[in-house]
């Protein structure tokens, strides 16, 4: 019963997440479920990315306040606010990377786990 709460709340989690990211309009996310790899680091990824780095800030800014404000949680770790050319928010079962477009394109995310299940969510204009 256990394992159920948990992917509750990890479903719970990306979905606030994604949401938090279309607010602020950010571009092509995707979710890298990982959950069924034996070298996974975290159960999810949630990978998005903006348009300039002011966006790239806002965007982390509204994920952090709408899962605080939703789910009361704070990710374990952040990083990337200094550059804001990748910001990552570590939610410790759901890894959250939020890039301008040519650093996401450089780091390749997504193609670095390509065994893993991906779903793409719409942008909103």
């Amino acid at each position: 019963m256990k394992k159920k709460v948990i992917n509750d709340n990890l479903s719970l989690l990306a979905s606030t997440v994604v949401e938090a990211m279309q607010d602020k309009k950010a571009r092509d996310i995707v979710s890298v479920d990982l959950r069924k790899l034996d070298t996974r680091i975290t159960d999810k990824f949630i990978v998005c990315h903006g348009d300039s780095d002011r966006q790239v800030d806002a965007i982390a800014q509204s994920v952090e306040e709408k899962v605080f404000k939703e789910l009361k949680e704070k990710p374990w770790h952040r990083e990337g606010f200094e550059n804001k050319e990748w910001i990552l928010l570590d939610y410790v079962n759901l890894v959250v990377h939020i890039f301008v477009e040519d650093k996401r394109k450089f780091y390749g995310i997504e193609e670095l786990w390509g065994d893993a299940e991906i779903e793409k969510f719409e942008n909103f204009s």
